[in-house]
């Protein structure tokens, strides 16, 4: 049996509904460890007090039994985040190829049909619409 701190008193009362009267009591409780609750069975006789003390003791186990898979389940996140480490280098890898493909990318290739180059053409660039205007004008003059 041992006596709790001021933090545990105050974790134990906000995890507890039953324990509120706790709350504002200046006398920190105790609480009994596995093998208090174990001597304290072996004390008392009556039927009641039996039963109850080895239902504590059940609680005990299965809090222990508890405490261990969450060990477990702490050392499986620990491998996971390792192995997360390294997944984030090829993901990063995976990404910078997948942006190298949606990015256009020159043809080197020669199109195909056939291409007039003017080096001064009238109907080239965006005088187009001018000069067929200019060209009707003239047409309208003769």
């Amino acid at each position: 049996m041992f006596r709790l701190n001021k933090m545990e008193k105050s974790e134990v009362v906000t995890n507890c509904d039953h324990l509120a009267r706790l709350k504002f009591s200046p006398v920190l409780p105790y609480a009994f460890t596995e093998h208090g609750a174990i001597m304290l069975a072996n004390v008392l006789n009556s039927d009641r007090a039996v039963e109850t003390s080895v239902f504590v003791v059940r609680a005990f186990l299965r809090l222990r039994e508890m405490l261990a898979s969450n060990r477990q389940l702490a050392e499986k996140l620990g491998e996971l985040e390792r192995r997360i480490a390294s997944h984030d280098e090829r993901i990063q890898v995976i990404f910078e190829a997948i942006r190298q493909l949606l990015s256009p990318q020159k043809s080197t290739q020669r199109q195909i049909g056939f291409h007039v180059k003017e080096s001064r053409g009238k109907f080239r660039g965006k005088g187009l619409m001018k000069a067929l205007q200019a060209e009707k004008k003239r047409e309208r003059k003769l």
